[in-house]
């Protein structure tokens, strides 16, 4: 391919998000090389294909196009950053100061809700608690809760996620706690966002894994992502989970309270056995600097950004990512989303379809409509 190819780079907004511009006269070997990007999309508003702008990456767009064409670039170093405001900050002091009614946390103990859900609950009943402290909350009506949501929604004071788990809280008191009837709220109930995963590629897996600092590391990121895996399940594996007789790791309690099996790769087992006779755990497979301590959830995402860096790849990567990109893999393997659903521990397959949605397989074996029109008239 000559050199005298030229492909622009430049910033612009699609669909309300901020995206880089991949414009260059039609060819199509450079069209070839353009879908090799896992983000990359046409868009027949811009007349050009794009990258997420938080998923554009420089310098792999100067590997891949080294010697095939000039890339130009100007137009990205001149963007102007635009000052974001921080959110405004609340006091929340008064918490210390407010009692919870009696039972709250009684029955949120009795039902076994996570501890993150009860310091959720706790916190936001409190604030509830606190806006009606003049009154007897037993006797607040279901007008006077409506209009404390609204009041935090049109100040401004909640996201939407937000919104749900504060009504959610206030619900639990009165229909779990003093077993009334089932609340009714006016206002509704924000619509939950439905992002697609972000997803690494397997090279880019194969790349973090390869650098990480040492055996343990290496361990814990080829585990999560090898089995799916959420953080806080890693984190909570003990000795006996690792099936290796039967290629399974079971997860116990895991999201839901469900127990579930998932896969154990076999190309792991070795490692790990490796992993147990230098550092000898004592009960939890992963432990931390404390014998017998479990390994923290923020040590995990220090060691995947340290060997992010290490391996140039410079977007943000969470360890929830090797689970998506889990999923996503074994789609484009063909394996049945039944059964990934189930290695996922999903409730429902509405949550695992999402998957199809950022599946290679899916999306590259569709023709381009303006493929065939240009086509057609060479």
């Amino acid at each position: 391919m000559p050199l005298e190819r030229n492909i622009k780079l430049s910033f612009a907004t699609h669909r309300s998000k901020s995206v880089v511009r991949i414009d260059f006269a039609y060819d199509a070997e450079l069209v070839a090389i353009v879908k090799q990007f896992d983000h990359a999309s046409w868009s027949q508003t811009l007349g050009c294909w794009y990258v997420p702008k938080e998923q554009f990456d420089l310098h792999r767009f100067f590997d891949v196009f080294r010697g095939k064409a000039w890339l130009e670039y100007k137009a990205l170093k001149t963007l102007s950053v635009k000052k974001v405001e921080p959110r405004p900050s609340f006091d929340y002091s008064y918490r210390k100061l407010v009692s919870l009614p009696d039972g709250y946390l009684e029955k949120l103990a009795q039902r076994r809700y996570s501890p993150s859900t009860v310091r959720t609950y706790e916190a936001y009943f409190k604030d509830y608690a606190y806006h009606f402290r003049e009154y007897d909350l037993a006797q607040i009506t279901e007008e006077e809760v409506n209009a404390y949501i609204l009041e935090l929604v049109q100040n401004g004071r909640i996201s939407a996620s937000q919104q749900n788990q504060r009504i959610n809280a206030i619900k639990f008191y009165y229909e779990k706690v003093l077993d009334q009837e089932r609340m009714r709220f006016s206002i509704d109930r924000p619509r939950k966002s439905q992002p697609l995963p972000r997803v690494l590629s397997k090279d880019e897996i194969k790349l973090i894994i390869g650098k990480s600092n040492n055996l343990k590391h290496r361990c814990i990121l080829s585990l999560i992502y090898s089995a799916g895996l959420r953080r806080g399940e890693l984190i909570n594996l003990k000795l006996s989970d690792i099936h290796s007789d039967r290629g399974l790791i079971r997860i116990e309690a895991a999201k839901g309270k469900k127990d579930r099996y998932s896969l154990l790769s076999a190309g792991l087992i070795k490692h790990l056995r490796d992993y147990y006779k230098q550092y000898r755990p004592q009960y939890w497979l992963f432990e931390g600097p404390d014998p017998g301590q479990a390994y923290s959830a923020s040590s995990i995402a220090k060691i995947l950004k340290e060997a992010c860096n290490k391996a140039g790849i410079r977007k943000h990567v969470t360890p929830h990512m090797l689970r998506h990109s889990f999923a996503t893999h074994l789609l484009e393997q063909g394996v049945d989303l039944r059964y990934i659903q189930e290695l996922l521990g999903h409730g429902s397959s509405k949550t695992t379809e999402i998957y199809t949605h950022v599946s290679k397989q899916h999306i590259e074996g569709i023709k381009n409509p303006l493929d065939e029109i240009f086509n057609d008239s060479t």
